[in-house]
């Protein structure tokens, strides 16, 4: 019986297979390096984005949501715009003197960590710099964790204070800040609960009018949450927290923990001359 002789294999065969194994190699290497971006945007605002963040020494709680967050279908209803609100539409809240000669912006999200460590540590340093006229805050608020983490506790807290905007600038800036004195984990969506809200009200004195009650027990401001977070979907800013003085981004963390009111002072006097 004959057989077939063996074809022998030349130095260019050779070479060209190695070539193609090449090309396949980069081939997959490109495949999984989109794969990997488009599981990357997926997660992004999510709690796994939120420990990569802390793991990497990042300061901030990555958002990038679109839309209003999680809490569209529940924020049916007329827009009803809060008293003493600044910006276009009216989805900024202005603290301070209104001729102060600089302007801090504060972009934040109530179930954010990090914001919540920027605001119990050097927070009463950055309200004592406003009230001295140093600059007025402008606070652009976001509820992208709602949709990285799921719930509507940012967005419900955001109404809530929305409503305390209504009752004065003042009576917002105290319960912004009781909001993040009683923050909960951020994987804890406690401030969905409007009964926990109007409890914790009580710290904020003569905040508990009838109006403001009944404001956040009906989410009278949840349309006017949704449209907040537009504009900080607009702003290109990322994460929270984010802090701007004229323009210019301090860096309000540092290895993964916020500046002491010295720090961030310094900073100010830097931009500010």
């Amino acid at each position: 019986m004959s057989t077939s002789p063996k074809k022998s294999t030349t130095p260019g065969d050779r070479k060209a297979a190695r070539r193609a194994a090449t090309e396949r190699m980069r081939q997959e290497r490109e495949q999984a390096e989109r794969s990997a971006r488009i599981r990357r945007r997926a997660v992004v605002g999510t709690a796994s984005a939120v420990l990569l963040a802390l793991a990497a020494g990042v300061a901030f709680a990555v958002g990038g949501s679109s839309g209003s967050g999680s809490g569209d279908t529940a924020a049916s209803g007329p827009l009803v715009v809060p008293a003493n609100t600044s910006g276009a539409d009216g989805t900024v809240v202005t603290y301070g003197k209104a001729d102060a000669p600089h302007t801090l912006e504060v972009y934040e999200d109530f179930r954010c960590p990090f914001c919540e460590q920027l605001e119990t540590t050097t927070g009463p340093t950055v309200q004592q710099l406003a009230d001295a006229g140093s600059y007025k805050i402008e606070y652009h608020l976001a509820t992208f964790l709602d949709q990285g983490l799921g719930g509507k506790g940012s967005r419900t807290a955001l109404a809530a204070a929305g409503a305390a905007l209504n009752e004065g600038v003042d009576k917002f800036k105290q319960f912004h800040d009781v909001l993040y004195a009683n923050q909960p984990d951020e994987r804890d969506d406690a401030f969905a609960d409007v009964n926990h809200l109007l409890d914790l009200a009580d710290k904020v004195p003569g905040l508990k009018t009838d109006g403001f009650v009944k404001a956040v027990r009906e989410g009278t401001y949840l349309p006017w949450a949704g449209q907040v977070n537009k504009a900080f979907d607009k702003s290109g800013v990322t994460g929270t927290p984010t802090v701007r003085l004229d323009g210019k981004k301090l860096d309000v963390f540092s290895g993964g923990k916020a500046v002491s009111p010295e720090q961030f002072t310094a900073m100010v006097k830097q931009v500010t001359g």
